[in-house]
């Protein structure tokens, strides 16, 4: 399985990075905040559900969208407040307004609804999106570029969008040797879903992630792909780098992980 390749990483999320006065000595070096009082934070109440819906209202629907929409209201409907659920779109929408991220990189956009819940609410953040845009994508229509566009119109993104196109196990590597000092605050991982290609995913983006930053693995327990929570624990959750929190409760899970040194 692929390794990441780590060397020092000097930039950070100024959100969550403690900066010491002048002549104060750094004992601590990394963020104010790990990933378990964040995870802990965005489950404690209805709050980010209901964002969700919310985004869901302003995208152009499909079967999925549909589906996600009743879901989220049967299940407040049925527990409250205290539902305590987290996917994708809610943990995006969390760490977009912890983190306040400049920019973001995702792997897997299809119709681009996770990178909507980071546009709206970092609508200046700039953004490089990484997908093959096959068609009939997980049996759902996977229209390209130019609806994603649209959809971040929807939400009022205004920062600037680089499409690359491609395998992400090509293109990656490439857009990083062209950009030696790239580093980013929220990276999504939701592309290959075999466990060696999400291992390679995760091997050639972890080394750019800035200190604080937040590093995101959908599916993590997807029926159809048991290995994937094998992938994200071996590579993230168990790395002395990262503090992780997963959620596996109900439907196809989520991690993330915020980056220490």
């Amino acid at each position: 399985m692929a390794k990441a390749a780590y060397s020092e990483m000097m930039q950070a999320v100024a959100a969550l990075a403690y900066r010491p006065a002048a002549g104060e000595t750094a004992f601590y070096s990394g963020p104010t905040v790990g990933a378990g009082a964040l995870g802990a934070a965005m489950t404690a109440d209805d709050r980010r559900v209901k964002q969700a819906q919310a985004l869901l209202k302003r995208l152009t629907p499909d079967d999925y969208s549909r589906f996600l929409a009743s879901y989220y209201a049967a299940g407040l409907k049925a527990h409250g407040r205290a539902w305590g659920y987290a996917d994708i779109v809610t943990v995006l929408l969390g760490l977009a307004d912890a983190l306040k991220p400049s920019n973001y990189l995702e792997i897997g956009v299809r119709r681009g609804r996770s990178v909507c819940a980071v546009a709206s609410r970092a609508p200046d953040c700039a953004l490089a999106l990484f997908d093959m845009w096959m068609p009939g994508y997980a049996g759902m229509d996977n229209p390209g570029p130019a609806l994603v566009k649209g959809e971040l119109a929807r939400v009022g993104h205004r920062g600037p969008v680089e499409f690359i196109d491609g395998d992400s196990h090509e293109t990656v590597p490439a857009y990083f040797a062209a950009r030696p000092e790239a580093a980013f605050d929220i990276i999504t991982v939701d592309g290959d879903h075999t466990d060696e290609g999400a291992a390679q995913d995760l091997a050639d983006i972890l080394p750019r992630l800035k200190i604080g930053g937040a590093v995101v693995f959908d599916d993590v327990c997807h029926p159809a792909h048991p290995g994937l929570r094998d992938v994200w624990n071996d590579m993230v959750a168990h790395d002395r780098r990262f503090s992780a929190w997963t959620y596996d409760q109900v439907g196809f899970g989520v991690g993330f992980a915020i980056r220490k040194f």
